[in-house]
Formats: structure tokens, sequence, C-alpha cells
């Protein structure tokens, strides 16, 4: 475990770094306040701090302060080294934010059990962090195929529209679908379908750029946002997502399958004022287009085309 010392008399910090360093850990050592602050608000912060109540600048109170206030996570353990034994101020290196004190002098075995209390709470943090991060994952993510959800995509878009809006830019949104997936299920099973699914959906984040949104619109249909995309590359990215899926056969349990897809492509700047809803009614039509000129094409909505019917018939 990496540990910070900042103690300012130079015996007691060098005493803690040998003890330390012997019982296996990575250490840091500092003697002012200020130093250690400066490494403890890093990405790359110990984890572990040992503090020494009273040194140049800041003292540990403030640097507990300071660090609870700038840099809440990950979790950094903080231990107050002390002569002051007081109540009143034990109370208030505790409500600074410290999780601990000792005592000066202090005993070698003491201070490891509560290093040992430290990790063990820093491991609860780290569960707690992970637990939360896997139900926000799973709340904004497609369980199948892990692209974001309907819903976030969705909302994604909104804000991308009223960004484009307010810098006078572009989105363009591609709404795809794959072609005859029914038949994949019918003939070769749900389970294999699944297996489509989920490549499709690797490939289309491998063919959109770091910045664009990818997210599972519902069964075999995709939606993609494309930021600052010209309306003039607007059919020739949708060319390449569409290539990038169908142009080798997927493998699955049941052997290689050729799966190809349909799109349905606007471009916001062609629709101005419009909301994310009527883009996605005008990328549904010409995605019906795409399916009712033959499937595996795409078509740009334009202004100048009237919306036609539904694709449902013709997935």
């Amino acid at each position: 475990m990496k540990i910070l010392i900042a103690d300012d008399e130079l015996v007691s910090r060098r005493m803690l770094q040998a003890l330390l360093t012997m019982w296996g850990h990575e250490v840091i050592s500092v003697e002012d306040g200020n130093a250690a602050y400066e490494v403890l608000k890093q990405a790359e912060a110990p984890r572990v701090g040992l503090l020494d109540w009273v040194m140049p600048g800041r003292d540990g109170v403030d640097v507990c302060r300071a660090i609870r206030r700038d840099r809440p996570e990950p979790y950094t353990f903080m231990l107050l080294l002390t002569a002051k034994d007081a109540k009143e101020n034990l109370i208030e290196g505790l409500e600074s934010g410290a999780d601990d004190y000792l005592i000066k002098p202090w005993d070698p075995n003491e201070l490891k059990a509560r290093l040992r209390t430290g990790q063990r709470i820093l491991q609860l943090e780290d569960r707690l962090v992970e637990a939360r991060e896997t139900m926000r994952f799973k709340a904004t993510h497609d369980h199948l195929t892990f692209l974001l959800n309907r819903g976030v995509i969705i909302d994604l878009l909104e804000r991308e529209l009223v960004r484009t809006v307010r810098e006078k830019g572009c989105t363009v949104v591609m709404l795809a679908d794959l072609d005859h997936f029914k038949n994949i299920n019918d003939v070769h099973g749900h389970l294999v379908g699944d297996e489509v699914l989920r490549e499709v959906a690797r490939r289309l984040l491998g063919s959109a750029r770091s910045y664009d949104f990818v997210g599972r619109y519902g069964g075999e249909e995709f939606l993609l946002v494309l930021n600052n995309c010209d309306t003039s590359h607007a059919l020739a990215r949708a060319e390449e997502v569409r290539k990038a899926v169908g142009s080798l056969p997927i493998q699955t349990e049941r052997g290689p399958l050729a799966v190809t897809m349909s799109v349905g492509v606007i471009s916001s700047k062609e629709w101005l004022g419009r909301g994310a809803q009527e883009l996605l009614c005008e990328a549904d039509a010409a995605l019906y287009r795409a399916k009712a000129s033959g499937r595996n094409r795409s078509e740009l909505a334009s202004p100048k085309t009237p919306q036609e019917g539904s694709l449902l018939s013709l997935t």
C-alpha cells in the first residue's frame, strides 16, 4: 500500500519511513502540509496519509479539510499524529475529516493495528464505489449489447441538438435496422440472435468516433448520434457504418452468418428547429425507404421528401 508521511521532524519522519518500508509499504515522505496537500490531490495519490498535526504551511487538520473538499474520490484514509490529547483537540481533528489519530509518542504495534483498520475501510469503500458504478452502468446501458440504452441515447440526442443550435453546428442521426433479423431468430434460435446483436454492437462502436454516441434503440434497431458531422458527409459516414457491419460474416455457434443493415440518416442542419422526436420520425421514414428499395443501403432524409409509412412490415 502507498502511504504518505507528512512530518516536519526529520527523526520522526525517518523512523516512520523505515518502519513502514519494513512492513512492505511504499512510502512518500514530505516535511510540510503544503507539500502533503500537493501529493494527496494527485490522481495517483497514496490512499493513506499519516499527517503530523503541527507542521509548517498547512497543518494536518487543514490538509484533511482541503483533501475532503477538493478530492473526495477515491477516498483517502488520513491519520493524525499529535501530542494533543485533550478531548476538544481530538474532536476538532476528527471533524476536520481525519479518520483516526495517534498520540505521540506512538507505539509501533498500535500504528500497525490502525493501518490495518484503514486498509479495511478502504477496501469497503472500493467495494461500495464498484457497486455504485455497476448499478449506474446497468441503469444507463443495454444489458445485452452494453450500448447506451434507449432512454439515455435519446436524452443525449436532445442535449446534442440544443448544443448544436447554440453553436450553429450540425448533428447527424442514424437509425439503423438489421435486415431479416427475424429469420435469424426463427432459423438459428434466439441465442444466436443475441450473438449477432452483440457483434453488431461491437462493430458499430468500432466504426464510431470516440465522441459519438451509439445506443440500442430497441430490438434489432440501433441509434447513432454523430457530433459535428457536416451534412455533406452524412451519407458517406452512414455507408461506412453499414459496411463495417455487413462486410464480413458474423461468427456464431451455428457458423458464420451474413448480416446486413439498412440505415436512415438525417442531418439537423437541414431540419433546423426540429426536436429529437421529429428527427427520429424522419430518420425512421428514411429507413423505411431504404428497406423498400432493397435493404442493405442508406437513405438520407430530405425536407423535400414526404414522410412515408412505417418500417414494421419490412424488417
